[in-house]
């Protein structure tokens, strides 16, 4: 038994939920996002309430219970809320931009790092040394703040490059003389 997949999801007024076989539509105030779900699970949309449930009791089936029960949450609060990661960049003369649809990254490079937005993601920098990063799909949004991140990943023994805000860098004693 699921203790994730066996909850309903919640749906709040001004969200409206389109079920055409297994791809579940939602649409808010924040957009509107598409999920094709597994065929191993099946979901019911009841009064204000969508409810995934196994189509059988074999180990696939029961593993995407709860993911798709969680996808589905995700689309939800997407729609409604959205989704926000923060980067911090710590190093002497890093620091970010943005103009337009492009970020610039300064990170000790011969040259600046220039990273398209995409439309459906919002990117600001409130001060040259945080990166906000927002939108409605919470996969896409890790995925750009992954990428930003791979640019220059903190390392051990200055913490010097770009982290998570929430991200606690394991730092390493330096070389002794």
């Amino acid at each position: 038994m699921s203790r994730i997949g066996k909850h309903p999801v919640a749906v709040p007024s001004g969200v409206t939920v389109d079920l055409d076989g297994q791809t579940l539509t939602v649409k808010g105030k924040l957009g509107e996002l598409r999920q094709t779900l597994p065929a191993e699970v099946s979901v019911a949309v009841n009064d204000n309430q969508l409810t995934v449930t196994p189509r059988g009791q074999e180990t696939r089936a029961r593993s995407m219970w709860g993911l798709s029960r969680t996808l589905v949450q995700n689309m939800v609060t997407g729609v409604t809320q959205g989704f926000t990661v923060k980067l911090e960049i710590s190093g002497v003369g890093y620091r970010a931009s943005v103009d337009g649809q492009i970020l610039t990254l300064q990170l000790g490079y011969s040259h600046d790092i220039k990273f398209a937005i995409p439309n459906d993601v919002k990117v600001t920098c409130e001060t040259p040394t945080q990166i906000t990063i927002s939108g409605a799909d919470r996969q896409r949004i890790g995925q750009i703040a992954a990428e930003i991140r791979g640019f220059r990943k903190p390392e051990p023994y200055k913490g010097k490059g770009i982290r998570y805000a929430s991200e606690k860098i394991l730092r390493k004693e330096g070389k002794k003389k």
